[in-house]
């Protein structure tokens, strides 16, 4: 994969950040990664005219500062991100906010799995779907003009 879009991993847990960008290069995704270790971070970020917009957000729910339904509620409300895809990543067993993160605007809910080679799995079809399969929305200011 050609590495000129990003992916936007908000995530506050060092070891799941080193995971997936591990499990992400094992599959040969080569786009690169951006860090956010908390919801305002990771808004500061988006909302940054002068920075690029991610290809994919993959959110963490358990967050410092602002949890992650919180950022992604922010996201739907910016017209500058509110088409992103976002992707809801979680570690824990709770799932009871399954119907929250989806009427917030979520595009997918995934449990994280605890085994490395599933979770390995995992983000390679994560990355395959949302970076080689997915059309973003038109109109979706990219640099370049790209979609």
């Amino acid at each position: 994969m050609e590495s000129q879009e990003a992916i936007l991993l908000i995530e506050d847990d060092v070891d799941d950040r080193q995971l997936t960008q591990h499990a992400l290069r094992r599959a040969n995704i080569n786009n690169e990664v951006v860090f956010a270790y908390d919801g305002e971070a990771a808004m500061a970020h988006l909302v940054d005219d002068s920075k690029p917009l991610p290809t994919v957000i993959l959110l963490d729910l358990h967050l410092p500062k602002l949890s992650g339904l919180e950022v992604l509620q922010r996201i739907r409300s910016t017209e500058r991100t509110r088409l992103l895809p976002v992707v809801i990543l979680t570690a824990s067993d709770d799932l009871s906010q399954v119907p929250e993160a989806y009427a917030l605007g979520a595009n997918s809910f995934i449990k994280k799995p605890t085994d490395p080679a599933e979770f390995s799995e995992m983000v390679l079809q994560v990355g395959m779907y949302w970076l080689l399969l997915n059309k973003g929305p038109s109109g979706l200011r990219r640099p370049g003009g790209n979609v």
